[in-house]
């Protein structure tokens, strides 16, 4: 639990597992404010690029997201330009690791910073996806930087389709390549108790749709429903599944 200064509280967790692959390349992060009550970020990292490669640049999304958000003075500082900094700073230390090392990290980043006034700022690269949830109802969704987003903006296929077209997993945007990340940046002002923020990777969200996860997430506690959201995604991906993970915020009331 992270203390709120409100009549609610911040319930969080995260859950992280390696699927059906070799090796882990996603990371994790909750990071509560070190001065700040009530102010918490939390960053998914999905590494790309090799065995060591995807999991380096992982590891250095999650190193410099602790290393920016310790620098953040939310009665200061712009929650947008905090996330942007994190989102530079980690695609150019990746860059820098592929330059020392001779391998092609890459990484995707989704990141939502809690404020103590209750607003929340959200950044992502790639498709790692950021949810808001108002009870089991889904209020916003990033969208991914991929090829079948695109498609699907364009009107050429639905979600359902995008979900199994074989290029699903070309991106258009991410940490760590010759060109600069995307920088999407969302502000939600009006958080209230009931509301929940979930970070997750495409390893969880292929399988479960938005309906599902607000559903779970609106239903049970914080740490149950990490649980259930990797179980479901680990029995749908019938041993085929990639690496997941999640970082998930309730607001829940003070009992």
């Amino acid at each position: 639990m992270i203390a709120a200064p409100t009549s609610f509280r911040l319930v969080a967790a995260t859950g992280i597992h390696r699927g059906d692959r070799p090796y882990q390349q996603d990371q994790v992060g909750m990071l509560p404010h070190p001065r700040a009550a009530g102010c918490v970020m939390a960053v998914v990292a999905d590494g790309m690029g090799g065995k060591s490669g995807g999991r380096k640049a992982a590891d250095q999304v999650v190193l410099t997201a602790r290393q920016v958000f310790d620098r953040y003075v939310p009665a200061q500082d712009e929650g947008a330009t905090i996330l942007s900094q994190l989102l530079h700073e980690a695609h150019l230390m990746i860059k820098l690791t592929a330059i020392a090392f001779e391998e092609e990290p890459h990484s995707t980043l989704a990141a939502f910073i809690v404020n103590p006034d209750l607003s929340a700022d959200v950044l992502h690269a790639g498709d790692s996806r950021i949810y808001h949830f108002r009870g089991p109802d889904m209020q916003f969704r990033t969208m991914d930087h991929s090829f079948v987003q695109r498609l699907v903006n364009e009107g050429q296929i639905t979600e359902e389709e995008a979900n199994v077209h074989p290029q699903s997993n070309l991106l258009t945007g991410c940490l760590g390549t010759q060109q600069d990340p995307p920088v999407s940046v969302h502000r939600i002002r009006d958080l209230a108790v009931g509301d929940s923020l979930l970070a997750c990777s495409d390893g969880l969200w292929h399988y479960l749709t938005p309906r599902e996860l607000g559903a779970i997430v609106s239903a049970l506690a914080p740490r149950e429903a990490s649980e259930m959201l990797i179980g479901k995604a680990r029995q749908r991906a019938r041993g085929m599944g990639d690496n997941l993970s999640l970082a998930l915020v309730r607001f829940d009331p003070i009992q």
